[in-house]
């Protein structure tokens, strides 16, 4: 069966703690407002952001303007690492859901703290290495689930990332998230996720609390994404 998507894997936190501390020295503060855009796909790569508070929108815009969530994202988790690998343009658009709270690690500063530890270089391994088989699982999911596995893989993302068990096997995903957002997630239309939601709400498969979805049957989502 297949498993949710693990939240990305990223540089700071395959390293060991001392290393991770040496390296966010270097950092300076960044904020954004919420629906302020930290960087658009096609600017210059030139470093990584962690965040600290807040919440990021990745995603990516078709020529006709079709946006796809590549992931909602939440404290802890990092942007724009692989940059400070290749200096290449960013390769996705992130932009604040909300308020933010950031620090940016420039590539000039990682490629100065690499030549006093280059240690650093076998955990960039490790994150590509993740980064690929992430890859594969989305080509995957694009490629072979139905509407309803793509819509509940979204979900169990989410709940990966925000989830918070609150007994009897039921898990609330403590964000808000619209059907617009799930369905950029799933890359379908919003009108399949509304029925595709509603039927599931139908069935007490997710149910709203306080705005917030609830998982009450996660069995019953993984089962749409067995490919």
């Amino acid at each position: 069966m297949a498993s949710p998507r693990p939240a990305p894997s990223n540089l700071l936190s395959e390293l060991p703690d001392r290393l991770a501390t040496q390296l966010l020295a270097a950092a300076t503060p960044r904020r954004l407002t919420a629906d302020e855009v930290l960087f658009m796909a096609g600017d210059p790569g030139d470093g990584l952001y962690r965040l600290d508070q807040g919440l990021l929108k990745v995603s990516i815009a078709s020529a006709s303007g079709a946006e796809r969530i590549l992931a909602i994202l939440g404290p802890g988790a990092i942007v724009g690492d692989l940059a400070i690998i290749d200096g290449l343009p960013r390769s996705a658009s992130v932009t604040a859901l909300r308020d933010c709270q950031l620090h940016f690690l420039s590539r000039a500063a990682f490629e100065k703290f690499a030549a006093k530890e280059p240690e650093i270089y076998k955990y960039l391994l490790k994150v590509i290495a993740a980064r690929l088989r992430d890859t594969d699982q989305i080509v995957a999911a694009g490629s072979f689930l139905p509407l309803k596995g793509r819509v509940a893989r979204a979900l169990l993302d989410l709940a990966q990332a925000f989830g918070k068990d609150v007994g009897n096997g039921r898990t609330v995903i403590r964000q808000k998230v619209s059907q617009s957002d799930l369905a950029g997630m799933a890359g379908i239309a919003r009108e399949n996720v509304s029925r595709i939601m509603n039927d599931w709400m139908r069935a007490k498969v997710i149910t709203r609390l306080s705005g917030y979805y609830c998982l009450e049957d996660a069995d019953k989502l993984r089962r749409e994404i067995d490919i």
